[in-house]
């Protein structure tokens, strides 16, 4: 191949890649569900990449990935050619779930953490979605602990009761309750620490 074939094969490659960049785009306006399909092939790998190193945990990577392409196509009226290739929309879309799902882990420890230093103490009365949210992100963990702790920390949780309205409730020692509480909160924070939504239990 002489030079000049290769540099015009090299300035070929780049028009032909755009031109089919901006095709596809064109597809996810028009709601094309095979233009939609080739989206998620090309960029899919690169979205699961960027969830995967920032969050370090693989499942909620995949939720993540699936995240982003429900959220692309449905807000697949706000893109806008104009201002950016369909790889960087994605790109932005991507980095803002990673940041909400880096929020909501820190959300869900704070709330642990909380729970450790004031467990007598119930809620506050006027709590916030995303406190309530966070409540229910903790069932899965909290399936997975022991019968007591389980029980002692979803009272705790769910009906704001104070470790003595626990006991009074249970029948159990205040002192085993606070031990339950403990031992409880203490696998917790482990789970959450590591990051982990699901798997080998606790």
């Amino acid at each position: 191949m002489s030079m000049n074939t290769r540099s015009t094969t090299a300035l070929t490659a780049p028009v032909e890649e755009t031109q089919y960049e901006e095709e596809l785009a064109r597809g996810l306006r028009a709601a094309d569900e095979e233009a939609f399909a080739a989206i998620y092939r090309r960029w899919g790998s690169l979205v699961h990449t960027m969830a995967s190193r920032s969050l370090g945990d693989a499942h909620e990577a995949e939720d993540l990935t699936q995240q982003v392409f429900l959220g692309a196509w449905r807000g697949r009226d706000s893109f806008r050619p104009e201002q950016g290739a369909l790889g960087a929309w994605l790109v932005g879309i991507t980095r803002r779930k990673i940041v909400d799902a880096l929020a909501a882990r820190t959300r869900r420890s704070a709330l642990v953490e909380s729970a450790a230093r004031n467990t007598d103490a119930p809620p506050h009365a006027d709590a916030t979605p995303d406190a309530v949210l966070d409540r229910v992100l903790l069932v899965d963990v909290l399936s997975r602990l022991p019968r007591h702790q389980r029980q002692v920390l979803c009272m705790a949780f769910y009906e704001d009761l104070t470790q003595a309205q626990i006991a009074e409730r249970t029948g159990m020692p205040l002192g085993t309750v606070k031990s339950h509480a403990r031992r409880g909160l203490h696998r917790l924070r482990r789970v959450i620490e590591q990051g982990r939504t699901q798997g080998t239990g606790v």
